[in-house]
């Protein structure tokens, strides 16, 4: 049976996406300007499959330097995997040093400085496939931290395998970039090696796992000034503009729409930001509870947006060009405080047990719990750029005590429908141990956030969607977990909470804030949509209150929300963009 044909949950199982050839040649292409040229070319893959990175590489050697000799070495804990390969190396002429078995227990035998070039495409296997326990273990010894997958420890041992100028040449998920949890890898790309190029490949599809792939190029060794950086993103509405296939494009020094699969897809090519100084003037505290002297100083060096720094002090990757960087910077002076440093970013409920809690047929139900208990629940379906629109009638069962701060169950003898319909479901929600292990009831949900901040006021947006979709809600719905949400209880009190709570709505959903998105956080999924979680929107910059740009942007959302003005007459967009001293002109140019 052919690898590619494997039963998909087998591969799903193990993280085994195997490399298009067209990608692993693309790979091995790139990598190999970087290695050495002299003597026996050592070249490593830890996690081989079926051998296709391998293979690119001889055959990249073969026609590039025929004369080198090249010592090829491949891991793979899929024994067949490994006979496979050499069979189909065998046929080809090309000796692999093929090795079943787990790379990680066999690394630690591997001499320092064993190799020259590793090239791999490492398994991807979260947490919650690898267990608990595992993920403790693996994170001990190869110094992680936070939730890891597969990757990181496979690229955790490369710096001490590869010998000095030695190479790695990594085919990953692009979560890495951005995501915190990609911090361990984005650490050791940075303080273990150095990147000379990066290509995010984006919504193209080149690869069968669901992730988003990304190609990085290290040495460890003291590279070229700026790392290569390069994204790919499908353009709808658009032609072409260059004649190149997908590949000579990425290769190439200018940025271009490029055909492909009866796709257009802008390709993009700046160099690599990792986190410099932060660029931004201190402006008057005028009525956050935040002291002024926490926001970042002003500081000599590149351009960054200084805003997404992490817990451990780490940063998201992003792509630097002169005229992103300028408008980032103009921005930046103009930026009083982050949506992170202004309110309280929450998620929705989360109740693992959605079909026993969430319903649009409560009144179907046999029993019926009590009114009382039955809330409105929002869900990313009922949110627009502005609006709640909630047509859909979905209801939660929410078992809490709504005027208590703290999570506080309900008494089930005080609500004897509920019980019953509760008790109808006993044996699945006992099942959920985390729960119970957690010390709550057996009837509770995972996530019941604050219950008395539901009366509240409160901007909702959507986790995943193309364009932002914030809008303010009054209705004292809850919130479901595939959304977010900002109570104008943390933002203060009275008009002043509601003009900050209009301001961050007008910043998040005009022009300026979905550009600032993509040059800042940048975390696009398929068909143009976007990851809109807290460490992301907590990015995002909010103008000076007491400055009349920002003034004016109250007024017209105000005008929008409350007196009907249609959203193209609003002209939110102009005066997000002129409180932070940008046109909107220029925010189209450097987006492009």
């Amino acid at each position: 049976m052919a690898l590619q044909a494997r039963d998909a949950q087998e591969r799903k199982r193990h993280g085994r996406h195997y490399t298009p050839p067209e990608l692993a040649r693309f790979l091995a292409r790139r990598a190999l300007r970087y290695t050495p040229r002299a003597g026996v070319l050592r070249v490593l893959d830890p996690a081989c499959g079926d051998g296709e990175l391998l293979l690119a590489v001889h055959r990249e050697i073969a026609s590039s330097a025929p004369d080198m000799a090249v010592h090829l070495t491949g891991y793979d804990l899929d024994r067949r995997a490994v006979a496979e390969t050499a069979e189909r190396a065998a046929a080809l002429g090309v000796e692999i040093d093929g090795r079943g078995g787990d790379f990680l227990a066999a690394a630690a035998h591997l001499a320092d400085g064993s190799f020259d070039l590793i090239i791999s495409n490492p398994p991807y296997v979260r947490t919650q496939q690898l267990g608990g326990e595992t993920a403790r273990l693996l994170s001990k010894q190869f110094g992680l931290r936070g939730r890891i997958d597969l990757t990181h420890p496979f690229v955790a041992v490369a710096p001490r395998l590869l010998t000095a100028g030695g190479v790695l040449g990594l085919l990953c998920a692009n979560r890495f970039l951005t995501t915190r949890a990609g911090s361990n890898l984005r650490r050791i790309l940075t303080h273990e090696l150095t990147p000379v190029e990066l290509y995010d490949l984006g919504d193209t599809k080149l690869f069968a796992a669901a992730v988003l792939p990304a190609i990085t190029v290290a040495l460890r060794a003291t590279g070229p000034p700026g790392c290569r950086y390069v994204s790919v993103y499908e353009e709808q509405g658009v032609e072409p503009d260059c004649v190149t296939e997908l590949f000579d494009a990425l290769a190439g020094e200018a940025a271009c729409r490029v055909g492909a699969g009866g796709r257009v897809f802008a390709v993009e090519v700046g160099v690599l930001a990792t986190g410099d100084a932060v660029v931004r003037k201190p402006v008057k505290d005028v009525r956050s509870p935040v002291p002024t002297s926490t926001a970042p100083q002003k500081a000599s060096g590149p351009v960054d947006d200084g805003i997404g720094a992490d817990r451990h002090g780490d940063t998201a990757w992003r792509m630097s060009r002169p005229s992103i960087d300028q408008w980032l910077g103009r921005i930046a002076d103009r930026t009083w405080r982050s949506f992170g440093e202004a309110a309280r970013i929450r998620v929705g409920i989360k109740t693992t047990a959605d079909r026993v809690f969430i319903s649009d047929r409560w009144d179907q139900m046999d029993p019926t719990p009590e009114p009382e208990l039955l809330r409105e629940l929002i869900t990313h379906h009922d949110l627009q750029p502005w609006r709640v629109a909630m047509a859909r009638g979905t209801k939660v069962l929410y078992p809490y005590d709504l005027l208590q701060p703290r999570r506080t169950p309900i008494d089930l003898a005080e609500f004897p429908c509920a019980a019953a319909y509760l008790q109808s479901h006993e044996q699945a929600l006992s099942g959920r141990r985390y729960v119970l292990d957690g010390g709550r009831k057996w009837f509770e949900i995972w996530v019941p956030q604050r219950p008395h901040l539901w009366g509240a006021p409160k901007l909702v947006f959507p986790d995943i969607s193309e364009r932002p979709r914030f809008a303010l809600d009054r209705s004292g719905a809850v919130v479901n977990g595939d959304c977010y949400w900002i109570s104008l209880a943390d933002l203060g009190a009275g008009r002043a909470a509601e003009d900050l709570a209009y301001l961050l709505m007008g910043v998040a959903n005009s022009a300026l804030g979905l550009r600032f998105y993509d040059a800042v956080c940048g975390n696009r999924l398929y068909s143009g949509r976007r990851r809109w979680i807290t460490q992301y929107v907590a990015r995002l910059p909010v103008p000076d209150p007491g400055c009349p740009a920002a003034g004016e942007v109250v007024r017209r959302v105000r005008a929008l929300l409350e007196d009907g003005v249609p959203v193209a007459d609003s002209g939110v967009d102009e005066v997000v963009a002129e409180a932070f001293g940008v046109s909107v002109d220029v925010a189209e140019t450097d987006h492009r």
